[in-house]
């Protein structure tokens, strides 16, 4: 369960104690008392760019870089952080920026100890960016996952999906109740084996733009991925396998998109192959149409340019982004409502609900995406950008701001005939301004830590979209301060936080080794598949699994029960693969003088 899918409520975890007495004996026990109180990206920083770390306690004094050999490479002071953190306490902050020689360190404190280990090299988040793409290839359905491209993650295919069923919800004349349609492929949408249209939109084109922003980076990115010898970008390759199932979750008879391809409810913490209860696919929705045919015309104008690779495919979503986009304009105001469906239609669906009541957001992202894609007017005349939006980060709830990143960053090309797009550019760089402002402050110096709201279900996920949000800012207006607070996301991401967690599971000398992820929990592997998000401090503890602080940053728990804090979704992953990636095809640009 995902804070995405507001779900509230509450099922049977199977939890296997045999398991879990051994991975509390995993070697991320705390072997130095600086560890656990030194916070700092544990994987590592580029020789040009700011380096931070933060002690828990109010020290004084000097700290020390030091080499494999402990001998002292560089000495510098501690500094008391400006503002308290959320626990009320004073942390103490080290700033080692100047020290640019690669090589393997860790920082130490005298009465404190020695810091997890750490690396300062030229493009040190390669391997963790990397693998936060990989971990989509890991929520595939309908194909088994070989070992040469799973490694000992390797299992059966699960959900072939040849075989699914129209739920009475979304009967129709030409497709009435319990015809069987054919609905593969696709990614598992989080710790579930459910895949749902609403999130599967902003997780695909969150990856489809960090193509579409870095194209060459991104042709560099080899993946270890069945279709990795093709012409094609690997982070293409892995959209595709979501997006051809996407394209079938439209009714091919009048455009409308149906919500979700779910189980009734949730299988138990058992492996892909082992989950065979029937599948539906439930009532169309205004929101799913709308996301569609949204990533549906971004997906186009990407794809258009590979007609030897993927011949005809770039039409092909055009004209079902545009027939989604009809359907939504007859059909304006359809909710999904699960708790109606249910009252009406058997079997009750029980599964995440990704309700969403509003619909404004989601015209305007689709009118963005296929006025760029296109050049039509009809499309632009219905983005309705008059007033002043709230801007905010995106969320599966809320795409709006989808829509603003894509007319800022492709506005050059129609602002001689509308010259108002140009506003939308300031507004970004203004909401920006507001995100970095006094985030030097705070007890992390992180533009995450800087508001208590941010730690919410899926908070991770705030701390990513943030950080792309920055990245926007930075190409824009080439401002690098954007960039700069962009990275300090990305160093609060692998551990300089308040739980001391690198929360990207398989990177970072303290990572979750319990992430509420079926596969991960019943394939009787210790370590779980690598390069996934945990979802990250949230103290509303909706799942009842208590945590070790409600101090915001620090209400997390390693608990494969605790779905409130460490289940993982494909929308908080996209986000982070972005910021990881773009950081890396930028990091020439984080050289500080």
């Amino acid at each position: 369960m995902s804070q995405a899918k507001l779900k509230g409520i509450l099922f049977t975890v199977v939890f296997t104690t045999a398991i879990y007495c051994t991975f509390s004996l995993n070697a991320q026990s705390v072997t130095s008392n600086g560890q656990g109180s030194i916070r700092l990206n544990q994987i590592g920083f580029y020789p040009g760019a700011a380096k931070i770390a933060v002690l828990t306690s109010s020290n004084t004094g000097k700290f020390y870089i030091q080499d494999n050999n402990k001998k002292t490479v560089y000495t510098g002071e501690l500094k008391s952080s400006a503002q308290l953190a959320f626990s009320g306490k004073l942390t103490t902050i080290a700033d080692f920026s100047s020290f640019k020689k690669p090589g393997k360190y860790t920082l130490y404190v005298r009465g404190v100890g020695n810091s997890y280990p750490f690396n300062i090299k030229v493009s040190v988040h390669k391997n963790v960016a990397d693998a936060t793409i990989k971990a989509f290839y890991f929520q595939r359905a309908s194909i088994p996952l070989e070992e040469k491209y799973a490694g000992k993650w390797n299992r059966a295919e699960g959900h072939p999906d040849d075989k699914v069923l129209v739920h009475a919800s979304a009967a129709s004349d030409k497709r009435p109740g319990g015809t069987v349609i054919s609905s593969p492929r696709g990614w598992y949408d989080a710790g579930d084996y459910n895949k749902y249209i609403v999130n599967s939109g902003i997780t695909t084109s969150t990856l489809l733009s960090l193509y579409e922003d870095f194209p060459e980076y991104m042709k560099t990115v080899k993946l270890n991925i069945p279709e990795s010898n093709n012409q094609l970008p690997d982070v293409l390759d892995e959209v595709l396998w979501n997006l051809r199932w996407m394209l079938t979750m439209q009714d091919p008879n009048d455009g409308g998109v149906y919500h979700k391809l779910t189980n009734p409810r949730f299988d138990a913490m058992i492996m892909p192959d082992k989950a065979t209860a029937p599948r539906y696919i439930v009532q169309k929705g205004t929101a799913a149409t709308l996301d569609f045919a949204a990533v549906m015309a971004q997906a186009s104008r990407i794809f258009e340019k590979f007609p030897q690779q993927l011949p005809g495919l770039a039409d092909s979503c055009i004209k079902a982004s545009e027939n989604a986009h009809k359907w939504a304009l007859k059909n304006p105001t359809v909710v999904y409502d699960q708790d109606a469906i249910n009252k009406q239609f058997k079997p009750e669906v029980v599964t995440g609900a990704y309700g969403d009541k509003t619909f404004s957001d989601e015209f305007i992202w689709a009118a963005a995406e296929l006025y760029v894609t296109t050049g039509k007017d009809e499309y632009y005349n219905k983005l309705n950008l008059s007033g002043n939006y709230k801007m905010q980060v995106p969320s599966w709830a809320q795409v709006k701001m989808l829509g603003y990143y894509t007319l800022a960053q492709n506005s050059g090309i129609h602002i001689a005939n509308h010259p108002e797009l140009q506003r939308i550019k300031q507004q970004l760089l203004a909401y920006a301004d507001t995100l970095i402002e006094g985030a030097n402050k705070n007890a992390y110096k992180t533009v995450m830590t800087k508001s208590a709201a941010n730690f919410n279900w899926g908070s991770n996920s705030n701390a990513a979209n943030e950080g792309i949000l920055l990245i926007k800012a930075y190409k824009l207006s080439h401002n690098k301060k954007y960039l700069d607070y962009a990275l300090s996301n990305l160093d609060y991401t692998l551990g300089r936080n308040g739980s001391g967690y690198s929360y990207i599971t398989g990177y970072g000398s303290k990572t979750p080794m319990h992430p509420h992820h079926r596969p991960s929990v019943a394939d009787g592997i210790i370590a779980p598949i690598p390069g996934l998000l945990s979802g990250g401090p949230n103290p509303g503890m909706q799942d009842g699994i208590k945590v070790p602080s409600i101090a915001p940053d620090e209400a997390f728990i390693d608990d494969d029960r605790s779905y409130a804090t460490n289940e993982i979704a494909i929308n908080w992953n996209a986000p982070m693969a972005y910021l990881a990636n773009a950081i890396e095809a930028l990091q020439k640009q984080l050289t500080i003088k």
